[in-house]
């Protein structure tokens, strides 16, 4: 086995499409859009209603190890860890709690608590609570996953927006790789679905807008389609248990599922418009990283927002790195809508069902693709892969990141 290479030991996800990495991906096979209409009401503002994509998830039923009550993302983050921890077939006693790390990404940590407290603040007047900074801190989910799984290694908190759960994974796989762990809890979450926070991103005018018949809302996100307009904001959390080679053979245990290749740059152009070069430089630079060739790629998750410009940079970029219809792509944030800092883990939980499967989701409600993209967008139903062996999951935020990753079957 290739020194290089990152063992998955164990996946967990909270997802709009159901809470397990099978729910999840049988979800994406068939099209099932979680997307639905969302009212805001607020003093002082017109009324409006926004595509969203929650999910059907009991935060007040997590209990946390400080005995705070925990934000809702952080709840959600709490409970992918724990899940993937469980499947992983690890034993924290088992560890060295000192060579066990956790790497975890945010784009707005904590924003449903900040939205609550302003809410107590200037409209309830009502005191606040004392724990008030420790639910909205950008390292809340950190701490509360550390103290439930007893890692003491690695303890680190990324905030590079859509990036930043593809950015924690990267990271865990280089210290992974560098001899600093032995294992590493990796991932992210987000949960903003509150009406301030989602009339910000309304403002910004990247959120799909809605026609008077609310019961097509489900198909308002068109990722690569000459009449995309836009996202469906979601929530969610994702993780994976990242395991040395080594560590793994002392347990006398392989792994199926492998991290080959990570990059990461930024295109220092623009704080909200990619730069397709930054883009080609990320995926060029993984795949030198996982010593692969462009051809050896059968299966690329997009970033795949379906905003017009965010679109047009990772077609142009997908194209030069893999030429004019190289590469077989698709784009499910279609159906489970934008998961901001949760978003590199859960479509890279995607891509590698897709290899444990052969099977490759389609991107959905996409009726005629831009005439001016030449990428082969799987759409209609899903497509079956021949013998794929790499995958790659692309990340491409505000704010410049790219983050790049590339999964391989053993």
């Amino acid at each position: 086995m290739n020194s290089r290479q990152v063992g998955i030991a164990g996946m967990g996800v909270i997802s709009p499409l159901g809470h397990s990495a099978e729910a999840l991906f049988d979800g994406c096979l068939r099209s099932q859009s979680a997307i639905h209409p969302f009212e805001i009401n607020l003093s002082g503002l017109d009324p409006a209603t926004v595509p969203v994509a929650s999910c059907d998830f009991d935060d007040k039923a997590i209990k946390t190890p400080s005995k705070i009550t925990p934000d809702r993302g952080t709840a959600m983050a709490l409970a992918a860890a724990k899940q993937a921890f469980q499947n992983s077939g690890l034993d924290m006693d088992q560890l060295d709690p000192d060579r066990t790390g956790l790497f975890w990404g945010s784009g707005m940590s904590g924003a449903h608590s900040f939205e609550t407290i302003c809410r107590q603040i200037y409209n309830d007047h009502q005191r606040l609570r004392p724990t008030s900074v420790l639910t909205t801190m950008p390292n809340a989910a950190v701490a509360e996953i550390a103290l439930a799984l007893k890692v003491k290694g690695h303890a680190l908190a990324y905030a590079c927006a859509c990036a930043s759960s593809a950015v924690a994974i990267g990271e865990a796989m280089r210290a992974i790789q560098g001899g600093w762990l032995d294992v590493a809890i990796v991932g992210g979450h987000e949960s903003m679905l509150m009406p301030g926070i989602l009339s910000s991103w309304q403002a910004m005018r990247v959120l799909a807008p809605l026609s008077h018949d609310l019961t097509q809302a489900h198909q308002v996100c068109r990722p690569f389609a000459e009449d995309r307009h836009g996202f469906a904001m979601g929530e969610g959390a994702g993780a994976l248990v990242l395991e040395s080679v080594e560590h793994a053979q002392k347990r006398a245990h392989d792994h199926s599922l492998y991290m080959t290749g990570y990059a990461t740059n930024c295109d220092s152009q623009h704080i909200t418009h990619p730069d397709p070069a930054g883009q080609v430089k990320a995926m060029k630079n993984a795949l030198k990283n996982a010593q692969l060739n462009a051809k050896d790629i059968a299966y690329v998750n997009a970033h795949g927002t379906g905003t017009q410009s965010g679109d047009a940079a990772e077609a142009a970029s997908l194209a030069e790195v893999f030429g004019p219809y190289g590469v077989p792509v698709s784009a499910t944030k279609a159906v489970h809508g934008h998961l901001i800092g949760a978003g590199g883990v859960v479509e890279l939980i995607i891509a590698l069902k897709a290899l444990q499967t052969q099977q490759l989701p389609a991107t959905a409600h996409v009726q005629a693709v831009d005439r001016n993209f030449q990428i082969d967008l799987i759409r209609g139903s899903a497509r079956s892969l021949q013998q794929g062996r790499h995958v790659m999951s692309n990340s491409f935020a505000f704010g410049g990141t790219n983050a790049v990753l590339i999964a391989s079957l053993a």
